[in-house]
């Protein structure tokens, strides 16, 4: 239930807030009007001339039931990254079975990541003027729909389309479930552990993807793997779809930025694509070039227009205001980069320099799952102990190590000797980044940016994956063609260590995020929310808003 709807029935019915200091307006509206904008209810005081709201926040709803949906949310997660990774784990696998070139495999790892981390981008703001539920639920019918549809297909190109088709679910699904989780669990230990098990669903999801893939390469086709991943989704969503208390959107009113989405999404789709389709056709075919450049300019097209064009941009920039925030988001998208790279060539070295089947993989990556596991829980409970930038600074610490490890393995060696350790020590990062960035940018914006915050965490958490997976195959495509495929395997995970290693310098010498130790909405929040969205509503600026 949203915060605006749950005030309703908790508080006094109405309650008014102190009159707003007399501004001037960009709009012919007056602070004493009568507005309608967002799930808040106006009403105009004929005595004393002043916007009254019809308050509330905490919800009526059961603490088990709000643990359900909780629970439901997470599940949610779980299943569109068991079909992202299965990708990733599977992955030379289904190329063969597919009957496409083997310079192709990286695209069925990467076509499911490149859509959901491009369009997470825009689905937050979509579920701020439409509902997050509404764009949850759409989402997960729209995954379980493509990865049945994936089953049927023989065809590689028709395979990877459904793949890319079932990222636009998966993009729907996760900034929406965070701010579900974020509106519904007040701040404090509640909503650190959800989110911190939402970040845990992820790696989770991940080791499910290869242990299910694997035993169904295994006893049967790779079919039914797809079809029970389907089955699995109508599970989870029909009873989050019954649970889930219908709200009105926190922006009802508010309009999508169509000019700025479509600049955004083109732009990061055509850099991505450049950079997984190099390791096939090579930077000497001219389409590269032109789409390279083509992506840049749209980008710059995308900033200027939000910036200077856009009435309700799609992404407002002045959420990178926060101090080191923006420092903060290179940091993380060159942790997921280092997180893509080194998961796919985990899986290469594994499966095809030490010949193991899908399911030893699974079964050899196990201990990333129960670290992983552990360690966003462990992530949760640190931010309100720790300042951000050394928690990041830990997990980047560990994906360093990992890929030095992973780097440096003898062709002829016991999985013990650094395989075991790359996984272990790689496992906290992920879930140590994810999780203390999206707390942070939970807690940094307002709650009507909530859709907002989780998809710029979302979006670097996915396509940063899938971009680093573009670029470490250039770099393996060309080492190998001089000095073999192992060369090539090495100088990929060396890139990996680079820009790790970039990552924790600009964390420690850049970034400074104090702890956050809020417990609970306090009423001061609220009211300043109140102030700004009348302010929004009306257009008049407010003093310091």
């Amino acid at each position: 239930m949203s915060l605006f709807n749950a005030l309703r029935h908790e508080v006094k019915p109405t309650s008014t807030v102190a009159p707003l200091p007399p501004v001037e307006s960009s709009s012919t509206a007056t602070v004493g009007s009568p507005v309608q904008h967002g799930p808040a209810e106006e009403i105009l005081n004929p005595r004393e001339g002043q916007i009254v709201f019809e308050q509330t926040l905490p919800s009526r709803t059961t603490e088990s039931r709000r643990v359900a949906i909780t629970a439901l949310l997470v599940l949610a997660n779980l299943v569109q990254m068991t079909v992202n990774f299965a990708g990733i784990a599977g992955g030379s696998v289904l190329i063969e079975a597919l009957g496409a070139k083997e310079s192709y495999a990286s695209w069925i790892a990467a076509s499911y990541a490149l859509t959901q981390g491009t369009f997470v981008l825009v689905s937050g703001r979509l579920g701020d003027v439409y509902g997050h539920r509404e764009l949850l639920l759409a989402g997960g019918a729209w995954l379980t729909v493509c990865t049945l549809a994936s089953a049927f297909c023989n065809n590689f190109f028709a395979f990877v389309t459904m793949r890319a088709l079932a990222g636009l679910g998966g993009a729907f699904i996760m900034p929406n479930a965070v701010a579900m989780i974020s509106s519904t669990n007040p701040p404090g230990r509640v909503r650190n552990l959800s989110l911190g098990m939402f970040g845990a669903s992820a790696p989770m999801g991940g080791y499910f993807g290869a242990l299910f893939l694997g035993a169904f390469l295994q006893h049967t086709e790779w079919k039914w793997f797809f079809i029970f991943i389907a089955c699995l989704g109508v599970i989870i969503f029909v009873p989050l779809w019954a649970l889930s208390p219908r709200a009105p959107p926190v922006d009802r009113h508010g309009k999508v930025d169509c000019i700025g989405s479509a600049l955004g999404t083109s732009s990061l789709i055509l850099f991505n694509f450049v950079w997984n389709q190099a390791p096939s056709v090579g930077w000497s075919t001219s389409y590269e070039i032109v789409l390279l450049i083509s992506s840049v300019i749209l980008f710059a097209g995308f900033l200027l227009w939000e910036k200077k064009y856009a009435a309700e941009p799609i992404m407002p920039l002045d959420i990178f205001k926060a101090p080191s925030f923006l420092t903060l988001l290179l940091v993380v998208l060159l942790n997921y980069m280092a997180v893509g790279t080194v998961i796919w060539y985990q899986v290469l070295w594994l499966t095809k320099v030490w010949h193991w089947s899908p399911l030893q993989f699974a079964v050899g990556w196990t201990p990333f799952v129960i670290c992983a596991t552990g360690a966003a829980c462990l992530a949760a409970w640190m931010i309100p102990r720790l300042a951000a930038q050394w928690i990041l600074a830990i997990g980047t610490v560990t994906i360093l190590v990992s890929s030095v490890l992973m780097a440096t393995v003898p062709v002829h060696q016991t999985y013990w000797a650094q395989i075991f350790p790359s996984i272990v020590l790689f496992s906290f990062c992920p879930d140590f980044v994810y999780t203390a960035g999206q707390i942070i940018a939970s807690n940094s914006v307002r709650r009507n940016q909530q859709g907002i915050a989780g998809s710029v965490i979302g979006t670097l958490n996915l396509y940063g994956c899938s971009l680093g997976l573009g670029f470490a195959s250039t770099i393996e495509e060309q080492i190998a063609r001089k000095s073999g495929q192992i060369m090539g395997y090495r100088a990929a995970l060396y890139f990996a260590v680079a820009i790790s290693a970039v990552a924790l310098i600009l964390d420690v010498c850049f970034v400074r995020l104090v702890k956050d130790e809020r417990e609970g909405w306090h009423e001061e929040s609220v009211t300043n929310e109140f102030e700004l969205t009348a302010a929004a509503a009306t257009g008049v600026r407010l003093p310091n808003a």
